[in-house]
């Protein structure tokens, strides 16, 4: 069953980048007294997520911060060190947090995995944007197959 909106965010863990290398982030770190945008893709460096997910929250940060966003993550089934270097290339430096959810545990938890062994990728997590008011999901928008459009920086932007 997938998370909607009302339903506590699931416990969980998050491997990010810190200043002397991997680091657990646990789930209460990440959502406690914050409102937070956690976005999720498919796969670093793959075309949309690279191309258009990603860099619409880096390029609209700010305006989303204005809004009363304290934290925008990215979430993907990929390891720390590849989460590490898409946010590098990607500038996101004190814009997006990159989070790393290696085995995809935490798509799992929230119900929102995409098996995409079609594509050699194993599996992975639906492209989705969630806003989160300390834990609890105040909006859900998941992509349909092959889509981008409510996940994107610029519809979460018109909904807050």
């Amino acid at each position: 069953m997938s998370i909607k909106v009302g339903d506590r965010m699931p416990e969980g863990k998050f491997k990010t980048m810190g200043e002397s290398g991997p680091r657990d982030l646990s789930t209460d770190e990440l959502f406690r007294g914050k409102r937070v945008v956690l976005f999720a893709v498919p796969g670093a460096f793959t075309p949309t997520c690279d191309a258009k997910h990603l860099p619409g929250y880096v390029g609209l940060s700010g305006q989303l911060r204005g809004k009363g966003v304290d934290t925008i993550a990215c979430m993907a089934v990929n390891d720390v060190f590849v989460m590490n270097a898409w946010g590098k290339a990607s500038g996101c430096a004190n814009k997006v947090l990159m989070l790393a959810d290696g085995n995809g545990d935490y798509a799992r938890a929230l119900g929102l995995e995409l098996d995409a062994r079609g594509f050699g990728m194993g599996s992975r997590s639906q492209r989705f944007a969630l806003l989160v008011a300390d834990g609890v999901v105040e909006q859900l928008h998941v992509e349909a197959p092959g889509q981008f459009k409510v996940s994107s920086a610029e519809h979460v932007l018109e909904h807050l």
